[in-house]
């Protein structure tokens, strides 16, 4: 019974658009490092381009986020699909590395627009209820993406070219714009935001969880930016087998322990995933068999499965009737990390090594614990 109040026509639509959308972006996560290195791009110019799109996405996130309140969800969604599109066959036109970086912003652009309209859409169409398993269901069009995508972009370059790959993305993008096109303007239960809610740009509410996600997502520019790139040099043929392990242990999570997150606090739930960051990367320091990749995708997936969709969920708890606001200001955040990973950790392996990059990100997971631990767990006790 839960189920079917879950998955209404609008969540699926929602979902099967977010899928499709999703598919474009990931495709480009084991190749586009790839595509920059083989066209003379440095490590530091490629930390720079991969990062840049989550920089500019985090730019229009509070807007966005303050917007929704008035704009219907779709339109924002239908504006980051056709930006996908167009981005994707600039690809094909434009060299790195300032051509590139422009369309690395417009996409960053696109993807603010898609994800977090998407994203309240959901919030907004949920049972109160059910808020944490609903979310947890609709990120497993990310984890199904996520699961194929890498592999598959990794398939069309060896079997193709670039070019495929990025013709192939503005398809994917094409098909979320069609889904999204049959939505509803705005979902039936959506709650307006009180006036005097609606004055910031940013919800201080939300910021405990989405300080940290800025910190996890740190980890996951970095990963997402140079893993390739240190796989390949390790034997590791199709990087893509790291993120498809990754998302399979994101799937099963979140498939099969959904209910966790409407059963425990926010706060049980989130404690035991920030630990697999720390886990995951420094077992990644001292890697370099793909067996031990898997192993360290496996730990990773199993923390993210919940910790994302928790901290989402308990952004909504935080902000109440100001959901847009509060995702805004909690995917600004998200971007934010994405973009300085790729950056400061493109730095860190230009300077020193990838073990040394590595164990600078598991410091990094330490940072957020402890912000855990002082800021949010404690003042959950009092």
């Amino acid at each position: 019974m839960t189920i079917r109040k879950i998955l209404s026509r609008d969540f699926l639509l929602t979902f099967s658009a977010q899928l499709t959308f999703s598919f474009s972006l990931f495709i480009l996560i084991p190749t586009l490092p790839i595509y920059l290195a083989r066209r003379g791009a440095a490590e530091a110019e490629i930390g720079i381009l991969i990062g840049t799109s989550s920089v500019s996405s985090l730019i229009l996130r509070p807007f966005i986020g303050r917007a929704l309140s008035r704009i219907p969800e779709r339109n924002f969604m239908l504006g980051g699909a056709l930006l996908f599109i167009l981005c994707s066959i600039a690809y094909i036109l434009l060299p790195p590395f300032w051509p590139f970086l422009m369309i690395r912003v417009l996409q960053g652009f696109g993807f603010a627009l898609f994800y977090t309209a998407s994203t309240t859409f959901i919030a907004n169409i949920s049972p109160e209820a059910h808020r944490g398993q609903s979310l947890s269901y609709f990120f497993l069009a990310f984890n199904f993406a996520f699961a194929l995508a890498p592999s598959f972009g990794m398939f069309l370059i060896n079997r193709f070219n670039f070019t495929f790959l990025f013709l192939v993305c503005a398809a994917l993008s094409f098909g979320s714009l069609f889904f999204s096109a049959r939505l509803k303007k705005r979902g039936e239960d959506a709650p307006e935001t009180p006036p005097t809610e609606d004055r910031s740009f940013l919800s201080r509410k939300a910021l405990p969880p989405a300080i940290m996600a800025f910190f996890t997502h740190i980890i996951w520019g970095a990963l997402t930016a140079f893993f390739p790139l240190y796989a390949l040099e390790h034997g590791m043929s199709n990087p893509g087998l790291f993120f498809a392990a990754f998302a399979v242990m994101l799937i099963l999570g979140r498939t099969f322990g959904g209910r966790i997150l409407d059963l425990y606090s926010r706060e049980k739930v989130i404690m035991p995933c920030l630990l697999t960051y720390i886990m995951a990367t420094v077992i990644l320091a001292f890697s370099e068999t793909t067996p031990m990749f898997i192993l360290v995708a496996v730990i990773w997936g199993a923390g993210n499965a919940f910790a994302f969709p928790a901290f989402v969920a308990y952004a909504i708890d935080l902000a109440g009737p100001s959901r847009g606001s509060a995702l805004g200001t909690f995917t600004a955040l998200s971007d934010l990390g994405v973009g300085l990973g790729a950056v400061i950790m493109g730095i860190v392996l230009r300077l020193t090594s990838f073990q040394t990059m590595f164990l600078c990100l598991a410091f990094t997971g330490i940072l957020n614990f402890i912000y855990f631990y002082l800021f949010v767990m404690r003042k959950a006790k009092i």
